[in-house]
């Protein structure tokens, strides 16, 4: 269902892929938008290895949603920050392309185990955190995408 890498002498491991996953912050969320035209936008997110799902928040209403709504099959691409060999001036990046389906997340103690992981990626201030919770958090959805395939590699950029 899903094609293989053409070039595939720059594939990287799916551990590799998944330390790319757990160790950047965020990524380009893509899905179909209105009248079919492609929607890309970045996106904090949280991967959970225990059931291979990355996790999102967002705003309850938009075109993310209308979106989603419509058609549940996303893309999701995450770079990570690159490294230079000694002496050459190109980047090599890792980067991971994620397929799968996305869906809204309705169980409230779920919600807050997401939006607490997001946070934590970022800060490990607990006094942010209780405000972001008690301000923001009756205003959040949060988004699941079951990972049905992922693929990553390495691009050197000379």
């Amino acid at each position: 269902m899903f094609r293989e890498m053409r070039r595939i002498k720059q594939k990287i491991s799916n551990e590799e892929c998944i330390r790319v996953l757990k160790s950047q912050p965020r990524g380009i969320l893509s899905m179909i938008g209105d009248d079919g035209y492609p929607y890309g936008i970045p996106m904090d997110h949280w991967y959970s290895e225990i059931d291979n799902t990355i996790y999102f928040h967002c705003a309850k209403v938009g075109h993310k949603i209308d979106a989603i709504a419509a058609c549940d099959k996303v893309s999701y691409c995450v770079l990570d920050e690159g490294f230079r060999k000694d002496g050459e001036w190109a980047l090599n990046i890792n980067s991971v392309v994620v397929f799968g389906r996305i869906r809204l997340i309705e169980d409230e103690e779920m919600k807050r185990k997401i939006c607490i992981n997001l946070v934590r990626k970022f800060t490990d201030d607990e006094e942010y955190l209780e405000r972001e919770l008690a301000n923001a958090f009756p205003r959040v959805n949060c988004l699941a995408l079951t990972v049905e395939h992922m693929t990553g590699k390495l691009v050197n950029e000379s």
